[in-house]
């Protein structure tokens, strides 16, 4: 699970692409380490936690996709924003689930809750400086 190097904002360099933004490459890797977990839920749990979760932490990504895209609309772009930051506190609660049914171990679940709380603020940082990022 490559989940570091992700300490530095992306306000200082010129982004080209969304997957340059390091919150997406932080959120991507979270997802990606996600889905690779939920390969070994319980089959049970297939179309209900599995799928919930998976479809969540990817939606983080999409969303921030999405805003940048069309980053040309300020209210648009701070509005995938929330949705992006919304899906990733979604998340959070999913991984909470899978850690109390006992899916994930606890280094797991603190790594990947505190991955998003740091998704989260980056996500917060670009709705308060929107101005920089739109045009």
């Amino acid at each position: 699970m490559k989940m570091g190097g992700y300490d530095k904002m992306d306000a200082g360099k010129k982004i080209r692409h969304y997957r340059e933004l390091d919150v997406y490459r932080l959120a991507f890797d979270a997802a990606m380490a996600i889905f690779d977990a939920s390969k070994k839920f319980p089959t049970g749990e297939k179309f209900s936690l599995s799928s919930q979760i998976v479809r969540s932490s990817r939606s983080v990504c999409s969303n921030i996709a999405e805003a940048w895209r069309k980053r040309k609309y300020k209210a648009f772009f701070i509005n995938k924003l929330t949705d992006s930051m919304s899906e990733a506190s979604e998340t959070q609660t999913w991984l909470e689930f899978c850690h109390a049914c006992k899916y994930i171990d606890e280094n797991f679940f603190k790594k990947l809750d505190s991955t998003y709380e740091v998704i989260i603020a980056k996500l917060n940082t670009m709705e308060r400086k929107a101005d920089t990022f739109c045009f």
